[in-house]
């Protein structure tokens, strides 16, 4: 029987975004698979992270491809995002969170490619007057990956209903990041 090296992907990140201890011998009968033949796909834990790590990262450029983040403004551009994320947003939590990320260039650069697609776009924000100055398109990059990281976990729990989830992280985030227009 070939082995859907897909399908192992998919079931590790279902099985990781929900509990990140999850054993190799979990993942591998989630599968249908033998650890074995886990093993041979993937050496050990951190092959298997980093492949899911790559995974995440084309996941996410695809919903940054499909929110169109240079068209119209910056806020409504946001707003797609959070919407074309939310599917992936599991797998964004559990990244975000492994302390593997930081290891390996080509992995870094997928990381830098999709922070500055992001940062671009809070930057235009900024440029527009419709976002604060006095944050960085940096940390408001960092914060946007927390808030649906989090967001996630508390869907996960129980402690924010999932319809409820795109809505509360775009009115945090710009509620937080919006230029006051009072003086």
């Amino acid at each position: 029987m070939a082995v859907d090296r897909e399908q192992v992907l998919k079931e590790a990140a279902a099985l990781l975004t929900r509990r990140a201890t999850t054993s190799m011998d979990e993942i591998a009968r989630a599968a249908g698979i033998s650890r074995a033949t886990l093993h041979r796909h993937f050496a050990g834990r951190d092959a298997l992270i980093r492949a899911l790590e790559e995974r995440g990262i084309e996941q996410l450029a695809r919903a940054m491809d499909a929110a169109r983040l240079e068209d119209g403004d910056a806020a409504t551009a946001l707003r797609r995002l959070v919407t074309e994320a939310e599917p992936v947003a599991g797998m964004l939590a559990f990244l975000f969170t492994e302390n593997q990320l930081f290891e390996g260039e080509a992995v870094n650069a997928g990381w830098a490619r999709l922070d500055g697609r992001i940062n671009a776009l809070f930057r235009r924000g900024q440029e527009e007057g419709d976002f604060r100055i006095d944050l960085s398109a940096a940390w408001l990059t960092e914060a946007l990956y927390g808030l649906i990281g989090a967001g996630s976990w508390a869907v996960h729990e129980g402690r924010v209903a999932r319809n409820d989830l795109n809505h509360s992280i775009v009115e945090l985030l710009l509620g937080g990041i919006r230029r006051s227009m009072e003086k």
